[in-house]
């Protein structure tokens, strides 16, 4: 069976055929982690859904009216990157800002509006996420409270403020 060489039947050395076993195994491991049923490392994994509010303050009306024609249209779709996320932001709303300075002179109060013409934005945004613990989205995680950046290929506005978030309950494939 193993000639004066080494080989296996003279074709084959023992080294060789070792190596070859091994490669082998290792994809079969590998092939079994990825594609048995109700695996944790599925190409596929679960996604949660999330949906969630971004307040962003002091906006001026310009930036909304060129925004909101975009979100209504459907074209508001996450990035980071230069890459798509799994999330839209499917609605902004907009309210005045209010904000105001304080003078006081001798125990007397004057409030003084400042910025009246800015406005709050609430953006609505839906995404699906993988991880419901870490709640990932690109590269921010979803907190009520943390500050976010709504990016997408059209707009992008920083220092907002996640004042709202429902995970969702059940799990969807996305």
């Amino acid at each position: 069976m193993i000639d004066e060489k080494g080989r296996l039947f003279g074709k084959i050395n023992i080294v060789d055929l070792l190596v070859i076993l091994v490669i082998l195994i290792g994809i079969v491991v590998v092939a079994v982690k990825f594609l048995a049923p109700g695996s944790t490392a599925a190409v596929n994994p679960p996604k949660t859904h999330v949906t969630y509010q971004v307040l962003v303050e002091s906006v001026q009306p310009e930036v909304y009216d060129n925004i909101k024609p975009l979100v209504d249209a459907g074209d508001a779709t996450l990035m980071a990157s230069g890459e798509y996320l799994d999330g839209k932001v499917t609605a902004v709303t907009a309210e005045s800002h209010a904000s105001q300075a304080s003078v006081s002179t001798s125990g007397d109060m004057l409030l003084v509006p400042v910025g009246s013409d800015l406005l709050d934005l609430t953006f609505t945004i839906e995404c699906n996420v993988v991880n419901p613990i870490t709640t990932e989205i690109g590269p921010q995680e979803v907190r009520i409270g943390k500050t976010h950046i709504v990016k997408t290929d059209k707009f992008e506005l920083t220092n907002g403020v996640i004042i709202d978030c429902v995970w969702g309950d059940g799990e969807e494939n996305g």
